[in-house]
This record gives structure tokens, sequence and C-alpha cells, in this order.
């Protein structure tokens, strides 16, 4: 059985997968993980076994466009199925570069990508309050055009930027859990969780059943990494630190704090409900849930991924 305490479970934030500024095709994408599957690679060289999630917000996007643009002449594809979809794509894609950039540098172990559903609660008040952006930012003009010829729900970013919401609720169960841990238990590395997981509910019926939703990528990493013992958690993204008062003058960049202290800054008002803020939340719920008296999770940029490892870059968040 591989060592626990090697474990580093790791979260993709979508600058991994789709570098900003560009198109994010399926070459720019595959150029992009490359490039981000050569960072991890830093740390398996360092013995971790590495365990890694991702975000699919843009291509999921993305495909819903294409599918209400085909609606004319092609049948449609539901929310969770292009969340499905996505997952699969990009965890093949994840796995097939990093498996390159492991034998590039003469590393031996098997990458092994799990498509995974996760359990949702039907009556969680999240279908009632979409908040979860998904999909490229657009301007005034074409968000009016999207609500009243689409039936989309827009938020406004501010600076003339949209973004189309859609609900969002809490992971409470991985089902492919078990098949994950044998994987994981037997060396492998393991791409699983992708965009939060393919979200179900059981019906009335006690049926299981996709329903149109995007889970928050971070929380169900956070659950992933609580149910695998995993000493360290990982979530990169496109800032190098969480910081407080975030874009004023007075931006606090935080080097490490703890969890009751990121608590107090959570209850103060800091941290984007739609960005940083379910990140914390989840370090804060992962290090006081972790059965190892050092746990810690960490929130950096991807380019400084072996610099946080070191504790050199990005935000830790510790027990006490």
């Amino acid at each position: 059985m591989a060592d626990r305490c090697k474990r580093l479970v790791v979260a993709l934030g979508g600058n991994a997968i789709s570098a900003p500024g560009k198109v994010g095709n399926i070459d720019e994408q595959f150029a992009q993980v490359s490039e981000t599957a050569e960072v991890l690679c830093d740390a398996i060289e360092r013995g971790y076994q590495l365990i890694v999630t991702h975000g699919n917000g843009p291509q999921v996007g993305n495909i819903l466009r294409r599918v209400e643009i085909a609606r004319s002449e092609l049948y449609p594809i539901p929310l969770d199925v292009c969340v499905a979809d996505t997952q699969a794509g990009m965890g093949y894609m994840i796995a097939q570069c990093l498996s390159n950039a492991m034998n590039r540098r003469n590393l031996t172990c098997d990458v092994t990508a799990v498509v995974t559903t996760v359990l949702v609660d039907a009556g969680d008040p999240a279908f009632q309050d979409a908040n979860k952006a998904i999909g490229p930012a657009m301007t005034t003009a074409q968000a009016e055009l999207y609500r009243t010829k689409d039936g989309w729900q827009l938020r406004d970013e501010g600076n003339g930027r949209f973004r189309r919401v859609v609900p969002s609720p809490l992971p409470r169960k991985i089902i492919e859990m078990p098949a994950i841990g044998h994987l994981v238990d037997a060396g492998q590395i393991v791409v699983c969780c992708g965009g939060g997981g393919i979200p179900v509910a059981v019906d009335s019926l006690g049926r299981v059943r996709g329903v149109a939703a995007v889970i928050d990528k971070d929380r169900t990493t956070g659950l992933l990494a609580g149910q695998l013992e995993a000493p360290t958690l990982m979530i990169l993204t496109a800032v190098e630190y969480a910081c407080l008062n975030y874009g004023k003058p007075n931006e606090q960049p935080l080097e490490q704090i703890t969890a009751d202290e990121a608590e107090a800054h959570l209850k103060a008002g800091q941290f984007g409900a739609g960005s940083m803020r379910p990140k914390i939340e989840t370090a804060i719920d992962f290090v006081r849930r972790s059965p190892h008296a050092e746990a810690v999770a960490i929130i950096a940029h991807v380019n400084h991924f072996a610099a946080a490892l070191d504790g050199k870059s990005g935000t830790r968040i510790i027990r006490k």
C-alpha cells in the first residue's frame, strides 16, 4: 500500500488548463496542460503521490453554447451530461500529458482518469439561487441577448463584464470513492472529480438521476482529500495568495493562517463568494477534519507550485 503521508491532492484551476487571453481550443488546452504537467512532475520527483482534480467552467460553458447554437439541427445535451463530457475529455488530456511528462523524466507510475459522479441533495437551496459562473465573460450587449433569447441567468462581474451562472449544490458523496481508493492504495496517480463531479441526486422513486448543476470543484476536492486521509491539499488558482481587501489599495497577502483566523476573516466579509470563499471554506474544513496533526491546505498560483510546496509562496492554512 502506498504511503498515505505522501499523498498530495491537487485541484487545478482554469488557468492550469486554458491560458488567459487565448481562445482555449483543444490544441491550446493540450499545450497549457503539458506545461502544468511539467510543474506537477516536480512533486512526483520529490516522492509525492498525486491525486488530481480540475475545474471545467470555461469548457462546460462552451459546450452548452455549442448545444444552443446547434439546437435546430441536433438533439440537446443536458448540463449533467455536458459535465460528464468535459470531465472525460479533460481527464484524458491531463492523464496523457502527465504520462508524457513523467516519461521524459524517466518517472514510472500509472496514471488513471476516473469519470466520477457526485451525489447532491435534490433539495439543496442552491437550485433556487444559481451562483456558479461558467463559460467566458461577455459584454453587456451579449449578456442582454442571451438573457432574453436563451433564458440565461447572468451575474454582473463589474467593469462591463457578465458571466452565465448555474446552480452549484454542495457535494455529499463521491460515488466512485471505493474504486478511487483502491487505485490510490495501489500507488497510481489518479485524475478524478473533474468539474466537481457529475451531479446526481436520488429522485422520489429512489433512482439516481443527473441534475442541472455544476458542483464547485474545490469543495469536492476537499471531500476527496479528507476521505483519502491525505495530509496535504493544494488548490492551484490564478493568484499567488489569498488576500485581505483584495483589489484595494490596502490589499494584504496572507502567507500562513490558522483555521480559526481564516474563519474570522470569512465572518468579516473577506473573500469573494464566487472565487476565493469556497477555497477558504474548503481549506478550513479539510485541516479541521484531517487525522494528521500537521495537515495543511495551500492556495497558490500554478506557476509557483514548487515554491508553495516549500512554503515560499502561496497561502497556507493550518489547524492551529
